[in-house]
């Protein structure tokens, strides 16, 4: 007889498969289905975007009031013929403040980035393309990046970001602006000697100000070109396996692996911990935790006492809930968490190597 809850004979019961009820998350009794994870990650991605949107308009409000500035202080300066030519200047100085600000703001917006282009090339892209399955660390680099929030790109390759993709045409601009004032206004200029003295700024001589002014904006073009070289963001529209003349990166298993990403992972710690209860106190870390156990007959020096050692790894955001564990089986417990250099085998980075 077919099952009645199931309306295709052919079709094995969800129910009677152990793969369907094992959960892929469990906290303190909570069980979460592998759909539901799913679902978790889906919402999270969309509340990254968000954020990363957020962050991507005010990067675009700040271009416009460096563009607002710019045509207001030229237009500014060219209404009134005996007019300084300061004032040009005076907005090359707002126009560094807004340069300073959008690069802060772009460092932000990275923040989010390179989560959601994370959760695109390690977890969406991994569902469509063999071997049909995230990498082993992405998750861990994740949850570290939730953990230990940073910035993903450095102030200097922000600030040079956006000088090449905005602000460099803006002081181009402006110093075309402040040559044509100096040259054109109040009338033309006869002689060079002319053009200094329209340049001068009260006490400061007009060539002082004209070298400082071709240097500033010439200094500001060399930071562009010095900076090109680093890549840093997650966000930018570049290829994500391999950037011109550099090969894709695939692990051993034939993976691609996104260029731009560092893997990274929670701190790894490993528990000690000596007990008169070993059985019980084992029980519990592998039945709630998933974690596994090693235990070694220990005698304690000093009373003379037989004991049990538990070698326990984990990461840690576990150690309070070992603690909990520990502590509800055995409040007599000694417990020793010292760090850990690198932990590999089940439940962590695998043991063989991913990379080529």
């Amino acid at each position: 007889m077919n099952d009645p809850g199931n309306s295709n004979p052919m079709q094995p019961n969800p129910s009677d498969d152990p793969a369907y009820a094992e959960p892929v998350w469990t906290y303190r009794g909570y069980h979460l289905k592998s759909s539901e994870f799913t679902t978790a990650m889906v919402h999270f991605f969309r509340a990254e975007v968000h954020r990363a949107n957020i962050w991507r308009q005010r990067l675009d409000a700040t271009t416009n009031w460096a563009v607002i500035a710019t045509g207001a202080a030229i237009s500014f300066a060219f209404s009134e013929p005996q007019g300084h030519s300061g004032v040009i200047l005076l907005n090359m100085v707002l126009i560094t403040m807004f340069l300073w600000i959008e690069s802060r703001r772009y460092r932000y917006y990275e923040l989010w980035s390179s989560r959601i282009r994370l959760m695109e090339t390690d977890f969406f892209a991994a569902m469509l393309v063999p071997p049909f399955g995230p990498a082993p660390d992405w998750a861990e680099s994740l949850a570290e990046h939730l953990l230990q929030p940073h910035f993903s790109i450095s102030m200097l390759e922000a600030v040079g970001r956006r000088l090449r993709r905005n602000y460099w045409w803006l002081f181009i601009v402006l110093l075309l602006a402040w040559v044509g004032k100096l040259f054109l206004q109040p009338e033309v200029a006869g002689s060079l000697p002319d053009i200094y003295a329209r340049a001068a700024i009260g006490p400061i001589p007009g060539l002082w100000v004209v070298a400082a002014t071709i240097g500033y904006v010439t200094g500001m073009l060399l930071l562009g070109v010095l900076t090109v070289g680093l890549h840093e963001a997650s966000g930018e529209v570049l290829p994500r396996f391999g950037v011109a003349g550099q090969a894709a990166t695939a692990t051993a298993n034939g993976r691609l692996k996104a260029w731009f990403r560092k893997s990274s992972k929670r701190r790894q710690l490993m528990a000690l911990i000596i007990t008169d209860k070993g059985t019980k106190v084992a029980e519990r870390i592998l039945e709630a935790m998933q974690r596994g156990v090693t235990a070694l007959p220990g005698k304690g020096m000093y009373t003379g006492g037989e004991h049990t050692v538990l070698l326990c790894a984990l990461t840690v955001t576990e150690v309070q809930h070992l603690k909990a564990l520990v502590n509800s089986e055995d409040p007599n417990a000694f417990m020793v968490v010292t760090p850990a250099q690198e932990v590999l085998g089940l439940g962590f980075n695998p043991l063989q190597s991913q990379e080529q």
